[in-house]
């Protein structure tokens, strides 16, 4: 679901309060020319993701799902040179354009890529003592979304921010009837942020240049 009016409304904020620079633009250049989905989130989104980050002092920072890397760029940024940023990625063809992407964006140093399927990947990380992490952002396979959420309150800490992407998903999270699978997966991730009682949580729906859909946002106490 779009709206003309939701897309023009996202591009005056984008280039009111939002100008990508050089670095940032190339990523959708590459991304779109190795053929990647075109599913990174939008401008105003990235600045949003940026700025909870720094808001949270974050210096290390969990990201589950990379793609091309757009968001782990903004990420980077806030967590600064001293920071770290550990991405998941489970396809190896992503993960090879978003390292470049890094690279191409100065910010390659402070990011670890690890490629894999998540729920794989995740152990790892936590036995390689890459934690506490001060901010996870979650914003892969829909389906894994409540197992996420729980790795999230595993791997963070009393103040850590959780934030869930695609938390709307085009409204289907409220249809009880809904029988799509990556609709109750991220209803599931909802459902585990609610009865988590280590987690007090949010959600906001959103309209723009993505359509339909939202966010989570919640704090490890």
């Amino acid at each position: 679901m779009s709206d003309p009016a939701w897309e023009a409304v996202d591009s005056y904020i984008s280039d009111l309060l939002v100008p990508e620079d050089d670095d940032l633009r190339a990523v959708h250049e590459a991304n779109a020319t190795a053929g990647l989905p075109a599913i990174d989130v939008a401008p105003n989104q990235g600045k949003l993701l940026h700025l909870l980050a720094r808001l949270a002092g974050a210096r290390a920072v969990l990201e589950i799902g990379t793609l091309g890397g757009y968001s782990t760029i903004w990420l980077a940024r806030a967590v600064g040179p001293q920071g770290r940023v550990v991405t998941l990625e489970f396809a190896p063809h992503h993960a090879e354009v978003a390292r470049a992407n890094l690279e191409r964006a100065g910010v390659a140093d402070r990011v670890d890529v690890r490629v894999g399927r998540a729920l794989d990947t995740l152990p790892t990380v936590e036995s390689d003592g890459l934690g506490p992490f001060d901010l996870v952002f979650i914003d892969a396979d829909k389906k894994s979304t409540a197992d996420y959420v729980r790795w999230a309150v595993r791997l963070g800490r009393p103040g850590t921010v959780v934030i869930l992407d695609n938390a709307i998903w085009d409204g289907a999270v409220a249809d009880l009837d809904s029988a799509d699978l990556d609709a109750l997966g991220v209803r599931a991730g909802l459902e585990e942020m609610a009865r988590n009682p280590r987690l007090e949580a949010t959600a906001i729906q959103t309209v723009g240049v993505k359509g339909w859909d939202g966010f989570a946002l919640a704090v490890v106490t």
